[in-house]
């Protein structure tokens, strides 16, 4: 499919854009790092090579108290003009252009990070938040308004080539807008020409501290969903409010981080909001921007193409792959490594106060440690193992130069990928195995695929050095009567064995919950969890794990925790103890998904053969079926040998 509207030309107030794809704002967290701001350099700098149109920085707090945290971006500082000079070089450099997000936080703001009360328009706490929000006075509410126009100022001044007002996701200025945060009586609230006076003073004050001829963009929010917030029609008058006060684009978000409606994991279908930026094209004269849940060039083409939309905003894709428009441009689809929306190594490390980084490209964020050095003595090297590390062994250590071969005892590369992309909500994961099977071609691996390698194998008699990435060992709990014709484990329901219309799994993190709906989605009817710990979908990271426990619970599925011991199996009923009293769950079969066990015997028997031999993921450390891991571990060591 032609994405050549991807292209046609446009501009901004002036600023050309070299496609129409923005890559949407993103914190990631590397300014808090040693050499942190070279490391956000060279992050935007990678990107920056390959077509995007525009890039937007993460959040920039506007004052101390707007803040999102440790590690945030700042535009108030007198050192920031400076500060950011060498990043817009960077990009001017590239031939690419880069705006500022002008951020403030409001009631998301915590406490216990930036050291001050978090500020809204009204004291009402936010339900993901434990810090009570201090409602702005009405002279605050001009300083604030001020701190906007000198960042704004501050941003231009350090060479960025445009900004973007943070007004949606929920924070200061989204808060303003809706009667859910804002609940004052003052002319800063009440009615609706009210609470859009406070974002529509901030545009205005803004376009006036940068001037005429100076893009400012306004990332506004065209669905809240959040019970009782501000309304479709609405968020009409304010976009085309936002366009009468100077914005010269309108960038659409979706949802609140408290909105209890999933919006950007993988289970959301690919360009499900995109018909909310329609509409607002419909009310506006001003360029519109779609976002949320699109991962494809070709997708964003045909949203160009198609409608009055005319930029398309992507994110995360811009971690998964720096170089996603630059491919599409040349027609090279399956070579994108897609973002898969898991969000596991991007935003949850956010929420836990860590670096972003990606999945299916942990190179994502450490672009100054991890260059892909061509070796200068290629080895012979065995993997063993197709999974997510193999897979990403295999492709790196070949992009460096080395011969590698890679076995698998399956007819098919993705060891327990292959389980994961059969869950409901989760056949993104097809787009990893396709990119790496597209790579591991080009790259001129060896693949043996339907082989038990043993240390005997001929293959291993030329090898320099072997990787083992087997992958993990499911553990089997003792129990008594554990080996009934009726107990099966996960592995063998993911691999066709049919379980039944009732059944008990032994297990509540996140592989039992995976096995739960897939069996409800292959004809199972009753699914209980077992587990001895009283919190299910543990390990599950934070922007997925509520959403999971929700289909899991709209399902009907039982969770019983804080077992205290399990007694014995007969037949397909498990009897257990639980608040010291007898009870039992009775179906007809019990699954296991009770933990792993690692995966080494094959690796001690080629050491004792003298081979120099590396484990990585499962093999090495049973974490569960944790890809992140073994994709960062056969990404790292390929790196070294």
């Amino acid at each position: 499919m032609s994405i050549d509207a991807l292209f046609d030309p446009i501009t901004i107030n002036g600023l050309p854009l070299r496609s129409r794809v923005i890559m949407g704002s993103m914190h990631v967290g590397l300014e808090s790092l040693e050499r942190g701001d070279e490391r956000l350099t060279a992050f935007y700098r990678e990107r920056a090579r390959h077509d995007v149109g525009l890039i937007v920085t993460g959040g920039a707090a506007v004052n101390p108290e707007g803040s999102g945290g440790v590690g945030f971006m700042t535009i108030y500082e007198p050192e920031d003009i400076e500060r950011w000079k060498p990043l817009t070089k960077a990009i001017d450099e590239e031939g690419s252009a880069i705006a500022l997000q002008l951020f403030h936080a409001g009631r998301y703001a915590y406490k216990a990070l930036t050291q001050v009360d978090p500020v809204a328009p009204s004291a009402i706490q936010s339900p993901i938040n434990p810090d009570m929000p201090v409602a702005l006075t009405e002279q605050e509410v001009r300083r604030t308004i001020d701190d906007f126009a000198k960042g704004a100022a501050n941003a231009k001044a350090a060479g960025f080539h445009a900004v973007e007002i943070m007004g949606s996701e929920g924070y200061l200025l989204n808060q303003f807008l809706s009667p859910v945060t804002n609940q004052r009586d003052d002319e800063w609230g009440g009615t609706f020409e009210k609470r859009m006076r406070m974002p529509l003073e901030v545009m205005k004050a803004v376009r006036h501290a940068v001037g005429p001829d100076y893009p400012v963009i306004f990332r506004m929010s065209g669905l809240d969903l959040v019970e009782g917030s501000t309304t479709e029609e609405e968020t009409l008058v304010f976009a085309k409010a936002l366009e009468e006060a100077g914005a010269d684009t309108l960038n659409v978000g979706i949802g609140w981080h408290e909105s209890r409606v999933p919006t950007i994991s993988m289970k959301v279908p690919r360009m499900k909001f995109v018909p909310v930026a329609k509409q607002i094209a419909d009310a506006v004269e001003v360029p519109v921007v779609a976002s949320n849940r699109i991962n494809d060039p070709r997708d964003a083409g045909q949203i160009i193409a198609e409608s009055n939309v005319s930029l398309v905003s992507m994110a995360r894709p811009f971690l998964a792959d720096p170089a996603i428009v630059t491919k599409g441009k040349e027609g090279r689809f399956d070579e994108i490594n897609t973002c898969i929306a898991c969000n596991q190594a991007c935003l949850d490390h956010v929420f836990e106060m860590k670096p972003a980084s990606c999945l299916v490209n942990p190179e994502a964020g450490r672009e100054l440690d991890w260059k892909l050095v061509k070796t200068e003595a290629p080895k012979n090297i065995v993997i063993v193992g197709a999974g997510p590390g193999g897979l990403e062994a295999a492709r790196a250590a070949a992009e460096r130069g080395h011969h590698v071969t890679l076995v698998d005892e399956k007819d098919e590369i993705g060891g327990q990928l292959n389980y994961s992309k059969n869950i409901p909500g989760k056949k993104e994961f097809y787009e990893t195995l396709r990119y790496y099977r597209v790579q591991l071609a080009l790259l001129g691996v060896d693949v043996q695929l339907g082989k038990r390698a043993t240390a005997e194998d001929p293959v291993f008699l030329d090898a320099d050095e072997v990787i083992i990435a087997t992958g993990i060992t499911p553990r089997v709990p003792e129990i008594p009567g554990v080996d009934s014709k009726h107990v099966l484990s996960y592995r063998e329901v993911f691999e066709g064995a049919d379980p039944g219309k009732r059944v008990t799994v032994i297990g509540g993190g996140g592989v039992a919950c995976d096995v739960a709906l897939y069996m409800l989605d292959h004809g199972s009817e009753e699914v209980t969890l077992l587990q001895r710990s009283k919190t299910f979908a543990k390990g599950i990271g934070k922007t997925t794990r509520w959403a999971t426990l929700m289909e899991l619970k709209q399902k009907g599925v039982r969770m019983i925790g804080k077992v205290e011991s399990y007694e014995e199996i007969t037949g397909a009923t498990i009897r257990f103890v639980k608040d010291g009293q007898p009870a039992e769950s009775v179906g007809d079969t019990i699954v296991l998904a009770a933990g792993q066990l690692v995966n080494k015997g094959l690796a001690d028997a080629l050491e004792d053969k003298g081979k120099i031999v590396h484990m990585i993921g499962g093999a090495k450390d049973a974490l569960g079926l944790d890809a992140k891991q073994a994709i960062y571990d056969g990404a790292s060591l390929a790196r070294t040998i």
